[in-house]
């Protein structure tokens, strides 16, 4: 993983020392709160329903087991003893004092971790796929790519106020595990004819109030203009995007407005004036950074399928597990696992502080120091040997991450909500849970097969409902708390919105409410049919008629 060099730490030393002093500043009432406003969110601090809240940067959510130390003390020091993993693969704190919060900073700098650019109108924390670096599927580890941009946009003082927060993605693998199409810009590595790797360039995706899917406006960008054509679009977007209207300043309605076509056209024009220009990247760069992502000292070994099938055979517990916890490695004897933060009870995406030393012990004895998050909201071990995976699992199972759940209906992307967000219309952590106990049989579960469901508190899809194959969204009608159901969304290769399934239901009728849409697939799904194929098979229609003639 990258590793600060003299410039970095000291870059990240000194805004601790300059936050200090502006909190200092606005505590002592020398700052109006408008005044402190930038300058809290230029380091990730919200102020929320309750009290403020700290997000910290992850990059591209890779994490050395230090850092998960660090994030456990903060936690018991500063917080109530857990922190919460976010779509961004960033990490939030949600409930530090403000009086704190330069503390808390320090501490993270100590080891290389800070909040630069985690809230305000900037470039937001490139993600990717939590499996980078080790999928059986990659054409190419997004990882230096991912930190090329991080370079490059981070205090970048032509993008630092732009008409509305910016979010990229890359994505390195045949499945897109990245959800490229639902970001402002996604990025897809892709090879010519010739061999030669380039990038697949979409622009104008994303969520909230109102989603769009990105377009593709470049099919095949060589990677050494690729900083250069981000730089277009940005400028494009900086000069053209609303500032107006908060709600019309995301560059999905700047692309949408002029359509795809003249967008690129305007990308196009701007780029002739950067294009080979200094910021071409070298090799010699590419391979500067590609160094902090070499592979760890793999050992050469055998694939262990005989020695797994008979610990399968003995323990069902075990083979279930790995049916949906475990995926494949590129590397002979090894296999990724991942973690779930959603066992019923606990509020999906969260992790205590035990369980964060805990993980960071794992990470040292099973796989090469490093953890990485999701933007599932889950954790990930990457390098573990297949011969070792009984006895984490047994490990696991103790510190309640083995809940066998990943991808199943029960494995929920949820937003904080009305628990703790000031922007939140309804809660969404009782509906989860909610949902995550009505649906408790494995083996049902199981039978399901893989089913995402979303559920976000307000417009803002900080729970990406959008795209959820079940999506849930809450509202407010006339200050109670109501639940919009949407069917069909995916974040995948080809994504898609979810479609509104009629008018929204109190809260106490969410579990039957999905209850009642699992039945329709149920009866309707040919065999091993996914749930959103059989969506896209029959329409809405029989959900939308089982799901409202019965509550009339």
């Amino acid at each position: 993983m990258y590793v600060y060099d003299q410039y970095d730490q000291r870059i990240v030393d000194e805004r601790v020392k300059q936050f200090r002093d502006q909190t200092r500043r606005y505590l002592a009432g020398e700052l109006t709160g408008e005044e402190f406003r930038p300058l809290r969110l230029q380091n990730g601090l919200y102020i929320q329903r309750y009290a403020p809240m700290l997000r910290i940067a992850v990059p591209y959510g890779l994490l050395a087991s230090r850092q998960l130390r660090k994030l456990a003390q903060i936690a018991r020091d500063y917080d109530k003893g857990y922190a919460h993993i976010s779509t961004r693969q960033n990490v939030q704190f949600n409930w530090p004092d403000l009086e704190d919060v330069p503390e808390i900073l320090a501490e993270l700098a100590s080891v290389q971790m800070h909040a630069i650019q985690t809230s305000g109108n900037c470039i937001r924390n490139t993600t990717t796929d939590q499996f980078a670096g080790v999928a059986r599927d990659e054409l190419v580890d997004p990882r230096p790519w991912c930190e090329i941009i991080r370079q490059w946009s981070t205090f970048h003082p032509e993008f630092a106020h732009l008409p509305r927060k910016f979010k990229i993605a890359v994505n390195g693998a045949v499945q897109d595990r990245a959800a490229i199409e639902v970001h402002d810009i996604g990025l897809e590595a892709v090879k010519n004819a010739a061999g030669e790797l380039g990038f697949r360039v979409s622009v104008g995706g994303g969520l909230g109030r109102t989603p769009i899917v990105g377009s593709f406006i470049n099919e095949f960008l060589p990677w050494q203009h690729l900083l250069s054509y981000l730089e277009a679009i940005l400028r494009v977007y900086n000069r053209y995007g609303r500032r107006d209207n908060k709600f019309k300043a995301r560059i999905k309605i700047l692309v949408k407005a002029l359509g795809p076509e003249v967008f690129a056209q305007k990308v196009e024009a701007e780029w002739a004036h950067l294009k080979d220009g200094p910021l071409t990247l070298l090799q010699a760069e590419v391979d500067r950074v590609g160094a902090f992502f070499v592979e760890p000292p793999y050992e050469a070994l055998e694939d262990q399928g005989a020695l797994l099938a008979s610990l399968d055979a003995e323990h069902p517990g075990f083979a279930r597990w790995r049916s949906r916890n475990v995926t494949a490695h590129k590397k002979p004897g090894y296999a990724a696992v991942t973690l779930s933060l959603k066992r019923t009870g606990v509020a999906p995406g969260d992790i205590t502080d035990k369980q964060l030393d805990a993980l960071a012990d794992l990470a040292d004895r099973y796989s090469f120091g490093e953890v990485r998050n999701s933007h599932n909201q889950n954790m990930i071990l990457a390098d573990i040997r297949q011969d070792q995976l009984f006895t984490l699992w047994n490990e696991l199972r103790e510190l309640g991450f083995a809940t066998p759940n990943i991808g199943l209906l029960t494995d929920i992307i949820c937003c904080p909500g009305g628990d703790f967000c000031s922007l939140a219309n309804a809660k969404s952590i009782p509906v989860a849970e909610a949902i995550q106990r009505r649906f408790d049989d494995l083996d049902y579960l199981f039978d399901l097969g893989d089913i995402d469901l979303n559920i976000s508190g307000c417009m803002n899809a900080c729970g990406h409902h959008h795209v959820g194959h079940i999506g849930v969204l809450g509202v407010d009608k006339k200050g109670e708390e109501f639940y919009q159901v949407s069917l069909g969304g995916s974040a995948s290769r080809d994504a898609s919105l979810g479609q509104i399934l009629g008018p929204s239901f109190a809260q106490d009728d969410m579990p039957d409410v999905i209850g009642k849409i699992i039945d329709v697939y149920v009866e309707q799904r040919e065999e091993d049919e996914p749930f959103i194929d059989t969506f896209r098979r029959i329409g809405i229609a029989p959900f939308k008629e089982r799901v409202y003639a019965a509550n009339h």
